[in-house]
């Protein structure tokens, strides 16, 4: 798997990889904020609908928000070792 990445690395060509990772970063960062932007959207929507359930839905977005974080926190680092 690591000579497939360092062959496509190299077959890129030094100028193409950092551009690359500057836009993977940023498709991560914009997708992030937009998959948390949905996760309030659709809590707000279930409150508004069972405000007796206010806790549960809570905890599940907040789990839900941190998963889209971690994901978007590791395609930063993976956009950040290409060269």
């Amino acid at each position: 798997m690591l000579n497939m990445l360092a062959l496509l690395q190299g077959a890129a060509g030094s100028t193409v990889g950092p551009g690359l990772s500057v836009i993977g970063g940023g498709l991560a960062v914009i997708g992030a904020g937009i998959g948390i932007g949905l996760i309030g959207g659709r809590m707000t929507e279930a409150i508004a609908r069972q405000p007796e359930s206010y806790t549960q839905i809570q905890t599940a977005a907040i789990i839900l928000a941190a998963l889209v974080e971690g994901v978007a926190f590791f395609a930063l680092v993976i956009a950040g070792f290409i060269k």
